[in-house]
């Protein structure tokens, strides 16, 4: 159970990191937002990012080995890797509709696929 609880913490963390590293990019579409100087939007970005630690350090804590959970240090930041690229394609397709996957993308998917394999293979 701490398995799936991980997991679904690092996918809430890693969707408000997201829209921290890359919602700012779509302001400019938002009337109230259009103004907004860089200091601003960083401000803005912070305090999703503050969301972020709110999920992922207990995503950690409980994941983590050594406090009694399932994964390893290393196994955690593979983990975390692909949840972050899962979000990040969705949050793309979802808000920039312009934006396409090519060939060399889904090689690259399929190479962080296999690593995640070697990572968990014991």
């Amino acid at each position: 159970m701490k398995s799936v609880f991980t997991i679904l913490l690092l996918v809430l963390s890693n969707t408000f990191m997201t829209f921290a590293w890359y919602g700012h990019l779509k302001f400019k579409e938002l009337k109230w937002f259009e103004n907004l100087g860089l200091i601003s939007i960083v401000l803005i970005s912070w305090g999703n990012a503050f969301f972020e630690y709110i999920f992922q350090v207990p995503a950690n804590r409980i994941g983590f080995s050594e406090n009694g959970g399932p994964f390893s240090l290393v196994e955690l930041k593979v983990l975390q890797g692909v949840i972050t690229l899962v979000v990040f394609m969705v949050f793309t397709f979802l808000f920039f509709k312009n934006e396409s996957i090519k060939v060399n993308h889904l090689i690259g998917f399929g190479f962080l696929i296999l690593a995640v394999y070697f990572i968990f293979k014991k």
